[in-house]
C-alpha cells in the first residue's frame, strides 16, 4: 500500500504565513483609525467598542454594501489603492442619511491567492475612507479561498454601525410640501452603475489616455466616492434639516423619493442637473437616453439635502465654507397619482 504524500494548507493554496504578514503590515493603518470609544487592538475574536456616556438614548443605525463592479476596473487598470475608500463611503453615507455618525468600520476581503501587496493597498484605502469620515475601522475578514476566484481577483464588502439620538432620528416626518431639494455634488460616478460604465469602457476601445474636462477618463472614473459624514455632521449640529438621501443605485429619481412620505412627491428640474464631464462622456459614447441616465447614474449629485425654503440660504452658505458645491435641484410637491417623481 502505498503511503500518501503528506500535505499542508499551503498545498491547497491558502498561506497561513502571508496572512499574518498581511496582519502585521495592516495594524498600524488600522490603528490610526481609532477612536476613544474603541476597547482593545486588532486581533481579537470580537470588536469592542464603548458607548457609555455618549448618547441618552442612542439609536443605532447599520449599513453594509460592496462597491459593485467598479471592483472589475479597478482589478483591469491595477488601481487598488483608492476602491476601500468607496467602500467606505457606500456604507458611512447611507447611515448619514438618518442623522447617524458612523461609529466603527468592518471589511470583508475574499481573493483566491493573497497578494500582500493588493491587500495592503486595499486596505490602506478602507482606513483613509475610515479616517476621512471619523470612524474607526475595528475589526474585518480576510478570505483567501482557491478555486472561487480567478487571478488577480478578489471581492469586497463593508460593513458599518452609527448611532444617533432619539430625538434627532431623520425618518421623513419633518418634509413638507415646498420643501427644497439642495443637491450636493459628488465626485464622479461613486460606486454605482459599473456594468454600464465598463461596457460603454469597453466598447469605445478602453481609451485610457482620452481626457474628459481636463483629467484622464480613467482618473475619472476612478475618483474615489466623496464622503459627506463630517461636513453633514456639522451641518446637522446648527440647522434643521428634514430629510437627506444618498444618492446610489437607480439614481436619482429612484434614492431621493425613498425618505419621502406617502402622498408628497419630488419636481426635480432637468435644467438645474448639468452633467459632468465624465458623464457626459458617458451619455454621449454610450448613446445613453436622459431618463436612464437619471435612474443609473448620480448625474454629479451624490447627496441630498431636503431643508425648508427659508433655511436655503443659511446651509448654502455653510456648504461653502466647507468647500462642498451644490444647487437646489427641485422641490417637494403633492404626490400626484401613482408618478411621485417628475423631472423636467
Amino acid at each position: 500500500m502505498t503511503t500518501p504524500t503528506p500535505l499542508t494548507y499551503r498545498d491547497a493554496g491558502v498561506d497561513i504565513d502571508a496572512g499574518n504578514e498581511l496582519v502585521e503590515r495592516i495594524k498600524p493603518l488600522v490603528k490610526r483609525t481609532f477612536r476613544p470609544e474603541v476597547m482593545g487592538g486588532l486581533g481579537g475574536f470580537g470588536a469592542l467598542f464603548d458607548l457609555a456616556g455618549k448618547y441618552r438614548e442612542p439609536v443605532l443605525v447599520s449599513g453594509t454594501d460592496g462597491v459593485g463592479t467598479k471592483l472589475k476596473l479597478a482589478q483591469q487598470l491595477g488601481r487598488h489603492d483608492s476602491i476601500g475608500i468607496d467602500l467606505v463611503g457606500m456604507c458611512v453615507n447611507d447611515v448619514l442619511v438618518q442623522g447617524a455618525e458612523p461609529l466603527f468600520f468592518l471589511d470583508y476581503f475574499a481573493t483566491g491567492k493573497l497578494d500582500v501587496e493588493t491587500t495592503v493597498a486595499v486596505v490602506s484605502g478602507i482606513a483613509k475612507g475610515c479616517e476621512l469620515a471619523g470612524c474607526a475601522l475595528i475589526g474585518g475578514e480576510t478570505a483567501e479561498m482557491p478555486d472561487m476566484y480567478g487571478p488577480g481577483e478578489y471581492d469586497l464588502a463593508g460593513f458599518t454601525v452609527g448611532a444617533v439620538e432619539k430625538s434627532q432620528l431623520l425618518d421623513g416626518a419633518k418634509v413638507r410640501e415646498g420643501d427644497v431639494l439642495l443637491g450636493i455634488a459628488s465626485s464622479g460616478p461613486h460606486s454605482n452603475g459599473y456594468s454600464l460604465v465598463r461596457r460603454i469602457y469597453d466598447r469605445a476601445g478602453r481609451p485610457a489616455e482620452l481626457e474628459v474636462g481636463g483629467v484622464k477618463l480613467v482618473d475619472a472614473l476612478m475618483a474615489p466616492t466623496t464622503l459627506y459624514v463630517k461636513p453633514v455632521l456639522e451641518l446637522l449640529g446648527k440647522h434643521e434639516l428634514h430629510a437627506m438621501a444618498h444618492i446610489t443605485g437607480g439614481g436619482l429619481t429612484e434614492n431621493i423619493i425613498r425618505v419621502i412620505p406617502d402622498g408628497l412627491g419630488l419636481a426635480i428640474e432637468a435644467s438645474a442637473i448639468e452633467l459632468p464631464p465624465v458623464f457626459d462622456w458617458l451619455q454621449r459614447e454610450g448613446a445613453v437616453a436622459r431618463e436612464e441616465m437619471w435612474r443609473t447614474f448620480n448625474c454629479g449629485v451624490g447627496f441630498v439635502l431636503v431643508l425648508a425654503p427659508g433655511d436655503v440660504a443659511a446651509v448654502s452658505a455653510d456648504l461653502q465654507r466647507l468647500g462642498l458645491a451644490h444647487r437646489a435641484i427641485g422641490q417637494v410637491v403633492k404626490a400626484g397619482g401613482d408618478e411621485r417623481v417628475r423631472i423636467g
